[in-house]
């Protein structure tokens, strides 16, 4: 329950551009045209799976404050944690420069859209943001770390994926002079994440059933008991008031 919890908050709740507003770069320079944005989607989800976990690594065994216990008791009292943005970096450009070898070797013609792009996902905020917020929201094992870096590409993969589709389409809408380009995409953008904030009670919704339902549950214990018990009208009314 906790994956899938983890999975589609990720996705729609805490989505990396809709909810944080990072990776708007590449966001708004590749989303021209639905084939370049799976690709770079592709490759969003591709390197957070492999960097979050790996980062999760380089986190509980190096960086955190007595991480290095397991080297002995002489390192227990070592913090490396103010390496943490540049052990990340390190991850990410050398899983960045990988997905850039195995692109180019089989998808030139996706190479070639991509440009610049695709070498800048090693400074793509939206990248080191999913292990940093990994580290911060201290994910617990690394399959969740997995989890996380798997879904929250997902959810930017979904969100270039949309504005690319809408703005293939909005070409032949009439759009006003003032606001062609990067104006109309904005403001489709602002619309976007206002539509995903109604996702945000979708996890909660249950969370608070269930703490009435509980409540209902308690009070009905307690006049279970007190009717066995022979209790007084009036003393069973004083129990349930203090219940409330």
């Amino acid at each position: 329950m906790e994956h899938i919890e983890l999975f589609f908050k990720s996705i729609f709740i805490d989505n990396m551009v809709f909810a944080t507003f990072l990776g708007m770069c590449s966001y708004l320079a590749v989303s021209k045209k639905v084939t370049t944005s799976v690709g770079m989607g592709a490759a969003v989800v591709f390197v957070l799976g492999i960097t979050v976990p790996l980062n999760w690594l380089l986190d509980q065994y190096i960086l955190q404050p007595g991480a290095l216990s397991w080297l002995g008791a002489d390192f227990a009292s070592y913090d490396l944690s103010f390496l943490s943005f540049i052990m990340f970096i390190a991850t990410i450009a050398t899983m960045v420069q990988l997905v850039e070898i195995v692109i180019e070797k089989f998808s030139p013609s996706l190479y070639n859209s991509l440009g610049i792009f695709l070498p800048l996902i090693a400074v793509n905020c939206a990248i080191l943001g999913g292990s940093l917020f990994m580290q911060s929201r201290e994910i617990a094992s690394i399959d969740l770390a997995f989890n996380y870096g798997i879904s929250s590409g997902i959810g930017w993969f979904l969100a270039i994926l949309a504005i690319a589709a809408i703005r293939e389409k909005i070409r032949y809408s009439s759009v006003p002079a003032p606001l062609r380009g990067l104006g109309i995409t904005f403001i489709i953008t602002g619309l976007m994440a206002i539509g995903f904030m109604s996702f945000g009670g979708m996890l909660t919704g249950g969370d608070e059933a269930k703490e009435e339902k509980k409540e209902v549950v308690e009070k009905s214990v307690i006049l279970e008991d007190k009717l066995s018990d022979d209790t007084t009208t009036t003393e069973l009314d004083d129990k349930l008031t203090q219940a409330n």
